[in-house]
């Protein structure tokens, strides 16, 4: 019996080692079917991948997969995430700045031309949360670097993730592009797909943090993205209406789901009822502490996340919760907080429609808040600010160890990029050294191409030693 199962063992094991290295070959035979495409060709593969999805009845079609399968989120909302990601990604993609082939900049001064090349083959981990989006996301970027790419699906997500690989495979096959430069795993295991970050080129991962770490120890260049807890601070002199509506639509866009969804809200003194007042006038509804306590005990079984209540429909988590019936008509729910870390789970990411609600002294006492809460999860992540202050728009932006600060917006709409502000679309955001991340950007087509330097001679431009030393020896002497 022993020797059946290490047999079994084995076999499946060189099964996948054949799948990958059957994938893995394919890919790099359409990237070679792919390698003298212009910047007009590439761009246009790009289109397809992006029609793939942003069709109207393809993105009705995977939203409601997605949602059946994973549970989480609301299909409405998925739709929208599924066009306007890829939209905005394709207006990025399509501009006329954003050059992947041949000579893509030219500095005469340096003497220096550069040269865009492909890095080859990409394993792209994806998440259940936006089992459709992310990976046209991610394909779309890898494709415009002329590689090809190979998606790795949640177990969850897998229906989904397949689906949308095979539109974005006919569709570069109907545009007359190697539809290889897109696959997708067979199946889901973690042995299949660390057997895939080992054997690809780059590694890009969207998702758990245990994945991250694996990619990283996979020995290939990894891109991982962290984890997600932003908290927003609400000023004295925010518009609080403003602010509570775009607070309102960000909490419940796609039930939460979004690692960019406002997590905690930090009001300072003088403008918290204010605030309040304005976050229950758009459908917040506040727990009092018996309340509060009947969220947590259901948020948390055993402490981890209850899967049952995470990305649900307000109706559902206040059910579950065993809130009142007032409760039910609420479109997310406020929980009063005073600290943060591990004794206070509602610092942390919740995935739900639950945000926490924390009354700070005064704006430093809110900075110094919601740098324990990053310090405790969300670390280099971002954060947000509801301000016509200069002062304090400027002070946290300097102060906190973040990749983006956002102001005055809606957080989880606008931190992936937006329209009306200069971050690019993406569904991955890096979180610098401070979350364990090599990017401190949102993942955009650079992180997927690599550049070539051609140099050449220029004048002579050796400095003198006063020139460079002077001003140190003029301070402290030779």
């Amino acid at each position: 019996m022993v020797l059946n199962e290490a047999a079994t063992a084995v076999d499946d094991d060189a099964q996948e080692d054949a799948t990958i290295a059957g994938l893995v070959a394919n890919g790099r035979a359409a990237m070679a079917a792919f390698a003298d495409a212009g910047q007009e060709a590439v761009n246009d593969a790009v289109t397809a991948l992006a029609w793939a999805i942003y069709e109207p009845q393809r993105a009705r079609e995977l939203a409601e997969i997605a949602v059946r399968d994973t549970g989480l989120g609301n299909v409405e909302d998925k739709i929208t995430k599924n066009r306007r990601k890829t939209f905005g990604t394709l207006r990025d993609l399509l501009r006329e700045s954003a050059k992947t082939v041949g000579i893509i900049e030219e500095l005469p001064d340096r003497g220096l031309v550069k040269y865009a090349k492909p890095v080859g083959v990409v394993a792209a981990v994806c998440p259940s949360t936006n089992p459709a989006a992310t990976p046209v996301n991610k394909s779309m970027l890898a494709v415009k670097g002329r590689n090809a790419i190979i998606l790795a699906p949640s177990p969850a997500g897998l229906s989904a993730t397949s689906r949308v690989a095979g539109m974005m495979r006919d569709e570069l096959a109907r545009a007359g592009h190697p539809k290889d430069l897109v696959q997708v795993l067979p199946r889901v295991s973690k042995s299949l797909t660390q057997k895939l970050m080992d054997a690809s080129d780059l590694v890009v991962v969207t998702g758990s943090q245990d994945n991250v770490r694996r990619a990283y120890s996979s020995g290939k260049p990894a891109i991982g993205v962290g984890l997600g807890n932003a908290p927003v601070i609400i000023d004295e002199t925010a518009d609080f209406a403003d602010a509570a509506a775009k607070i309102r639509l960000s909490k419940t866009f796609d039930n939460a789901t979004s690692c960019s969804s406002e997590n905690a809200i930090i009001i300072v003194d003088s403008a918290y009822d204010a605030a309040i007042a304005a976050l229950e006038a758009e459908g917040g509804y506040l727990a009092d502490p018996a309340e509060k306590r009947k969220i947590q005990d259901s948020l948390w079984v055993n402490g981890k996340l209850n899967r049952h209540m995470i990305a649900k429909d307000p109706e559902i988590f206040a059910e579950m919760a065993g809130l009142p019936e007032e409760s039910r008509k609420a479109k997310f729910f406020l929980v009063e907080e005073a600290g943060a870390g591990k004794d206070y789970p509602f610092s942390g990411e919740k995935l739900s429609l639950a945000l926490t609600i924390y009354r700070a002294k005064d704006f430093d006492h809110a900075i110094e808040v919601v740098r324990d809460i990053l310090a405790y999860q969300g670390a280099g992540h971002s954060c947000g600010l509801h301000s016509t202050s200069e002062e304090n728009i400027r002070k946290l932006a300097a102060e906190l160890d973040v990749v983006r600060v956002l102001v005055n917006q809606a957080h989880a709409i606008g931190n992936g990029g937006s329209f009306d502000n200069g971050l690019n679309f993406t569904l991955s955001m890096g979180c610098g050294t401070w979350g364990g991340n090599s990017i401190t950007e949102n993942l955009n087509y650079r992180n997927f191409i690599n550049i070539t330097h051609l140099s050449t001679v220029i004048p002579d431009e050796t400095p003198t030693e006063e020139n460079l030393f002077g001003a140190y020896f003029a301070r402290h002497g030779q």
